[in-house]
């Protein structure tokens, strides 16, 4: 059997479908999986371990068995920490066949074969009775379904099912419930995620401002969850506008309802301010007293040197559909609207009387596509000043008034300003808002295809790119602006400006604070073997893909520089794309000691000679050599299957030697690394 995989193609800027042999998508789910971030997050390890034992122990002591369905077992771990609690058999579903496997030989392994029975199939399709998967129904239900969202994996219908279907009435469950907070916020920086801001370009004729047409300003966006790491954001870059309140709670051992519905709560402002953003997080009490409680409370609401760090779970960022003036004192109302999979939110000022049970629950679209064409990153980097004053003063160094100017990028401003600093010439929801339908002319055809006629037999003087490419992945994939400068080659005219001029991959060596802990094997988790877990990982590591870099947000992962940052490969723009390889080969001293977790790369524009946009490293901010990242970009990290421990080591500086590989015919960059 074949599968197909969708993957960015660098040389046409396009998602392509890869037929692939059908182990592919199975290594990839593995080699990508959080299974290892979920084994080493302690806190959450021991918390179930508590609830489970406590679990166990109430049922005993009614004089009954202890049977246990634990739905979404992964590695088999709940089930066996059941086991050990003195459960009398345990039901571990789990419906990825390579996980249920490994399930298997990690229960034989730990030798609880006899107490356990994986079963591998969906939770829904699970049989009851003498001939069924189960003998009889549980009762004790364990479960981690949990997303960052807490519904966003279809916990909600799993449980309704298991209920109905699975488990006794009055059963326990582990974790007994679940509560999700929510604080209101004025941010500035989270809010331009979402909202493009106006423009203001310094022209020749006075300052001209780009704003965003109507239907973007009051465009409710998507309802998909922004989740990230909140611990990483400086509370300098919010303003707290209401004490932290609970906005719902679900009850895991009593029937559970997944229609959809809504929540609302009175919150008093504590600030006056603008409402913008709903920052939510929740926790799981594993016992009905609430005494063993897991919880995601960012650092200014649980101001603890204990935050376990885990990225399987998270904190979510929603959007309001407006933004709203709120003031000191004054009595406002969120609702919180749910169906199966996704939460989202809206403020009221008076309160709206709203019959619970005839909600009609209708989730916010996009109406004006921006939300489509461009990610919360993305939101960020067009709102960046900083960034577009680089554009701007290099547009100005390069353009005429009879420029001719031809841009390459996705859903770029970089037309109207080109306009705006003395040009002609792409963006047409922009252009109705600033009046510049007729100035711009947007061209339905790809590099490749474009004709003469397409630019009225014109010559292209100035050809722009940021680049940006919404298919890209890793930084490098950004490069087909290249491939693209070269398929336009003929309507250049001879003495073309290109902007940017060239590119250049940097990279540097670095040690994590915790992101270390997604690829490192886990060996023992609460005593339990789960080495086989660990295997798994590694050979779908060592799969095809082997060894490639992944992308991350670095904003959000603290890590500290080991080595300098260093110039690896060069791309000149102002020539075509080779057809040979370019290459490099060298190594990187190690300045300071620390755990060489791996490598990090990213990308530089050149924009002229003097003038750079970075897509990675902004600064060392101290002799620690602390990182600061750009936050609008992923960096690309390369992890070693091996770590060097430069503490242990005296004489420093050792050395990681390196061999990077660009080939022009895929477009993709491969690498090896020797410590």
């Amino acid at each position: 059997m074949k599968t197909f995989c969708g993957r960015a193609n660098p040389t046409t800027g396009a998602m392509e479908w890869l037929e692939e042999d059908e182990n592919y998508d199975y290594h990839q789910e593995i080699a990508r999986s959080r299974y290892a971030d979920m084994l080493h997050d302690k806190d959450r390890n021991v918390k179930y371990y508590q609830g489970i034992r406590a679990a166990v122990s109430r049922v005993k002591e009614r004089g009954e068995k202890a049977i246990v369905l634990d739905i979404g077992t992964g590695t088999g771990l709940l089930s066996m920490m059941a086991a050990s609690a003195g459960a009398d058999f345990c039901y571990a579903v789990e419906v990825f066949k390579p996980m249920a496997n490994a399930a298997v030989k990690i229960v034989e392994k730990n030798g609880f074969s006899d107490k356990i029975k994986v079963i591998n199939k969906h939770s829904t399709e699970v049989t009851v009775g003498p001939d069924g998967d189960m003998q009889c129904r549980a009762n004790i239900l364990v479960t981690e379904l949990f997303d960052t969202e807490l519904i966003g994996e279809g916990a909600l219908p799993t449980y309704e099912h298991a209920h109905k279907h699975l488990v006794q009435e009055g059963c326990e469950a582990v974790p007994h419930r679940a509560t999700v907070y929510v604080q209101l916020v004025e941010s500035k920086r989270m809010w331009s995620w979402n909202k493009l801001f106006p423009v203001h370009v310094e022209a020749e004729d006075g300052e001209k401002i780009i704003v965003s047409p109507s239907e973007m300003e009051n465009c409710p966006g998507v309802p998909s969850v922004c989740d990230i790491q909140l611990n990483q954001m400086p509370s300098s870059d919010f303003t707290i506008l209401s004490d932290v309140v609970t906005m719902f709670s679900v009850d895991f051992s009593k029937p559970v309802r997944s229609a959809s519905t809504c929540y609302r709560v009175q919150l008093e402002t504590i600030k006056s301010g603008k409402a913008q953003i709903v920052l939510s997080w929740w926790d799981i009490d594993m016992d009905p007293s609430g005494k063993i409680n897991c919880t995601m409370a960012p650092y200014w609401v649980k101001p603890t040197s204990a935050l376990q760090w885990r990225d399987h779970w998270m904190q979510c960022v929603y959007f309001l559909p407006n933004e709203e003036p709120v003031f000191q004192g004054e009595n406002v109302y969120l609702t919180a609207y749910r169906d199966e999979y996704s939460v989202w939110y809206k403020l009221q000022r008076a309160r709206e009387e709203e019959n619970k049970a005839d909600v009609h629950v209708e989730s916010p679209v996009c109406r004006c596509q921006a939300h489509l064409l461009w990610n919360r990153p993305r939101f960020g980097e067009l709102n960046d000043q900083n960034r577009t004053c680089q554009y701007m003063k290099s547009l100005m160094k390069v353009l005429k008034t009879d420029s001719v100017c031809l841009c390459i990028s996705d859903g770029s401003l970089l037309p109207v300003l080109a306009h705006y600093l003395g040009a002609k010439q792409v963006l047409l929801a922009f252009l109705k808002a600033n009046n510049l339908e007729d100035k711009i002319k947007i061209l339905e055809a790809h590099p490749e295809s474009l004709t003469s006629s397409h630019l009225e037999d014109k010559k292209i003087s100035v050809l722009l790119g940021e680049p940006f490419f919404t298919t890209s992945l890793l930084p490098w994939h950004n490069l087909y602006f290249w491939y693209a400068r070269t398929a336009v080659t003929m309507h250049l005219a001879s003495d073309v400006t290109v902007l940017p001029q060239s590119a250049s991959l940097r990279m540097m060596i670095v040690e994590f604070q915790d992101l270390w802990r997604i690829r490192s094997p886990c060996g023992t988790c609460e005593g339990f073997d789960v080495r086989t877990m660990d295997d798994m990982i590694k050979n779908s590591l060592n799969f095809r893909e082997s060894k490639e870099a992944e992308p991350h947000p670095l904003w959000e992962y603290p890590c500290k520089s080991l080595s300098d940052p260093q110039e690896v490969l060069t791309f000149d723009f102002r020539r075509t794309v080779p057809q040979h390889d370019l290459s490099a080969e060298g190594s990187m001293n190690l300045l300071r000691k620390g755990k060489s977790h791996g490598a990090v790369l990213w990308m530089e524009y050149h924009l002229t000679a003097d003038i750079s946009v970075n897509t990675g490293l902004t600064q060392i901010s101290n002799d620690k050599g602390n990182c600061e990242w750009n936050p609008h970009c992923k960096q690309a990290v390369y992890f070693f299957s091996s770590v060097i421990d430069s503490e242990t080591q005296t004489d420093l500086p050792s050395a990681v030697t390196y061999a990077i590989n660009f080939n022009p015919k895929t477009g993709e960059i491969t690498m090896d690394f020797k410590l």
